[in-house]
C-alpha cells in the first residue's frame, strides 16, 4: 500500500455514478501541531462523511433500496454481482488517506495534553472508519499500516482481531476526553469550526464512541473476543451524529459546498438533474405500501408522488420495465421546485444544505434493543425498538437545518404506524416471542430506518443476520410472480449461493499491485465471507 499524504480533496465512487465535491480546507503543514489539528480534523471527518454517502449508493443498490429505471442500460456489476478488482478501489483508497491524515493528529498529539480531544476524537474516527473497511473487505492492514515510509507494504490483521482491537481504542478515546475533562487546565477545546460533527461536545464524543463500541461486539459477538464489553456511563448516542461543514447550494465559483448525497442523487451546484438511471426497488416499497406493511407517513416523506412512486426489479429490463425516474428531482426527493430552487425539504434528500449522517439515533436504539435481546444490556427491547421507530420517523421529518418542520409530528406518526401495523411481530414488538422473532423485527426496522440513508450498513446486516427476509431470485420479477415484492435480488446475479447474493468485494486492484505479497488469496466474491457473516 502505497504511503498517502494529506489531500485537500478525495476523489470517490465504486461505479463511476458520480464525482463527490467537498468542502475547500486550507492546511499550512508548517503551523504548529495545534493549528494543523485543527485544520486536518474537520477534513478528515467531512471526507469520512463523504466516503459513507458513497457507500450507502453501493448499499442500497445491493440490498434493496434502488434498481434500475428504465431506458438505461451499462449497469454491468450493479445487476451481476460479479465484482472486479476495480469495484472498491474508490472506498479502499479514500479510507486510507483519511486515516493517515488521522493517524498524524495521533501521533503529533501523542501525550500532549493541551490537544487530548483531537487526539480523542481522531481515534473514535480512525475505528469508525476501520470497521468499514473490515465489513467490506474482511482481513485488512491494521497492525502495520498508517505507519508512512516505514511500512510501505503492510501485513494484513485477520479481521476477527481488528474488531476486538477497535473496541480497546474505543475506551481509549473515552479516557482521553474524560482526562481532559478533569484536568485542572482545560484543553483546546474543539468548536463548530473545527468539529462538524458534534461541535465540540466531548459528552456526545463519548456516546458516540459507546455506540460504534456496541455494534462491534454485536456485530461480532461469537466470531471475536473482546477484552471489555462494558460502556461507559455516558451512554449511548441521543441523536442523530450528522456531519456539516456547511454545506449549501453553490454557484459556480464555489461548487464544491454541495451535500454529497445531494450531489449524486438530486442535483449538482448547477441544478443539473443526478441519478437519473435510478428508481426505488420493488422489495423496499412494500414496506411503505401495504404489501408487506402500511407506512403511508414515511412513503410520502421519502418517496416522490408517493404511492405513485415508479418502482421495478433490479436486473429487469424493457420492454417489461420502461418506468423511469422522474426528471424533476428524482425518486427519492419529496419536496418542491426545480434546478437550483430545489431543496428546504423533509426526507431522505432535504436539500443541498443537508447534512451526511455517520450513525442515526435509530441505528443507536436498534443496537440497543439487539443488545437487550442478546443479553449484553440489561434494557428493556420493547423501548429501545419502540424509540428506534420514533428516532426514525423524527430524523425524515427534519429540514435541511436538523430540525423538525413545521407542522410534522414524529410522535403521534409514530404511534399511528404502530396502530396500523398491530397484527404485524416486525411492527409490534410485542408479537414477536422468539429471539429469531426479535431479532427480524430489530433487523427489519432497522432496514426501514436506514432506507438510501445507510445502505452499506443494512447490507451488513443482512449478511451478518439473513434480515430482512429474502426469497431469493425466483419471485424477483414485477409481473407474472405471486410474490413480486419477495426479493431484492437481481434477476441477473450471477451469484451462486441459495439467496444469489454477493458476499464481499474483492481486493483493490491498486493492493495487489502494491502490496500483491501480502494481499490475501482465493477470495471469491460469492463465497467468501466476512468473518462475521452468516
Amino acid at each position: 500500500m502505497k504511503k498517502i499524504i494529506l489531500s485537500l480533496s478525495i476523489i470517490l465512487g465504486l461505479w463511476g455514478s458520480s464525482c463527490k465535491k467537498y468542502l475547500d480546507v486550507n492546511n499550512n503543514p508548517n503551523s504548529p501541531t495545534n493549528a494543523s489539528a485543527s485544520v486536518v480534523l474537520p477534513l478528515a471527518i467531512v471526507n469520512t462523511a463523504s466516503l459513507v454517502s458513497s457507500l450507502n449508493d453501493y448499499g442500497s443498490q445491493t440490498v434493496g433500496y434502488a434498481a434500475n429505471a428504465g431506458g438505461y442500460g451499462g449497469f454491468g456489476a450493479s445487476w451481476t454481482y460479479n465484482y472486479t478488482t476495480t469495484a472498491g478501489n474508490g472506498y479502499w483508497r479514500s479510507a486510507y488517506s483519511t486515516l493517515e491524515n488521522l493517524q498524524s493528529i495521533i501521533n503529533t498529539t501523542q501525550g500532549n495534553a493541551t490537544n487530548i480531544y483531537y487526539s480523542a476524537a481522531s481515534k473514535i474516527m480512525k475505528a469508525y472508519i476501520f470497521q468499514l473497511l473490515v465489513d467490506q473487505f474482511n482481513d485488512v492492514p491494521y497492525t502495520d499500516a498508517l505507519q508512512g515510509n516505514g511500512k510501505l507494504r503492510p501485513t494484513y490483521d485477520k479481521a476477527s482481531d481488528i474488531y476486538p482491537s477497535l473496541a480497546s481504542l474505543l475506551d481509549s478515546a473515552i479516557i482521553e476526553i474524560n482526562d481532559g475533562q478533569a484536568a485542572a487546565t482545560s484543553p483546546t477545546p474543539l468548536t463548530s469550526g473545527t468539529d462538524p460533527l458534534f461541535a465540540g461536545s466531548m459528552t456526545n464524543w463519548k456516546r458516540f464512541a459507546n455506540t460504534l463500541k456496541l455494534r462491534l461486539i454485536i456485530r461480532a459477538s461469537g466470531s471475536a473476543q473482546f477484552a471489555n464489553t462494558n460502556f461507559s456511563s455516558d451512554g449511548f448516542l441521543t441523536d442523530d451524529a450528522i456531519v456539516n461543514p456547511g454545506y449549501a447550494l453553490a454557484n459556480s465559483s464555489s461548487g464544491t459546498q454541495v451535500s454529497p448525497s445531494w450531489n449524486t442523487w438530486v442535483t449538482n451546484y448547477q441544478g443539473t438533474r443526478q441519478g437519473n438511471a435510478w428508481i426505488p426497488a420493488n422489495y423496499v416499497f412494500a414496506y411503505y405500501d401495504g404489501h408487506k406493511l402500511l407506512d403511508t407517513f414515511r412513503g410520502k416523506t421519502i418517496y416522490y408522488a408517493f404511492p405513485k412512486t415508479p418502482t421495478n426489479a433490479l436486473g429487469f429490463l424493457p420492454p417489461n420495465n420502461t418506468l423511469t425516474s422522474p426528471s424533476n428531482a428524482g425518486a427519492w426527493y419529496s419536496g418542491g421546485g426545480s434546478g437550483t430552487s430545489l431543496g428546504n425539504a423533509i426526507g431522505v434528500m432535504k436539500g443541498p444544505n443537508m447534512g451526511e449522517p455517520l450513525m442515526l439515533l435509530a441505528e443507536s436504539d436498534f443496537l440497543q434493543s439487539e443488545a437487550d435481546v442478546r443479553g449484553i444490556l440489561g434494557q428493556d427491547a420493547a423501548t429501545d425498538f419502540n424509540n428506534g421507530v420514533l428516532a426514525s420517523f423524527t430524523y425524515l421529518y427534519k429540514d435541511p437545518t436538523n430540525k423538525v418542520a413545521s407542522g410534522m409530528n414524529p410522535t403521534s406518526d409514530a404511534a399511528q404506524y404502530l396502530a396500523d401495523n398491530a397484527s404485524s411481530y416486525l411492527v409490534n414488538f410485542n408479537l414477536a416471542t422468539t429471539t429469531s422473532q426479535q431479532t427480524e423485527a430489530i433487523i427489519t426496522q432497522k432496514y426501514i430506518a436506514l432506507n438510501f440513508i445507510h445502505g452499506q450498513e443494512t447490507w451488513n446486516e443482512y449478511r451478518r443476520t439473513g434480515y430482512p427476509a429474502t426469497t431469493g431470485p425466483t419471485y424477483n420479477t414485477p409481473t407474472g410472480s405471486s410474490d413480486p415484492y419477495g426479493s431484492f435480488t437481481s434477476t441477473q446475479s450471477q451469484g451462486t449461493r441459495p439467496d444469489k447474493l454477493p458476499t464481499r468485494l474483492p481486493y483493490p486492484d491498486s493492493e495487489t499491485q502494491t502490496n500483491g505479497t501480502n494481499v490475501p488469496q482465493g477470495i471469491n466474491v460469492f463465497t467468501s465471507t466476512i468473518f462475521w457473516a452468516h
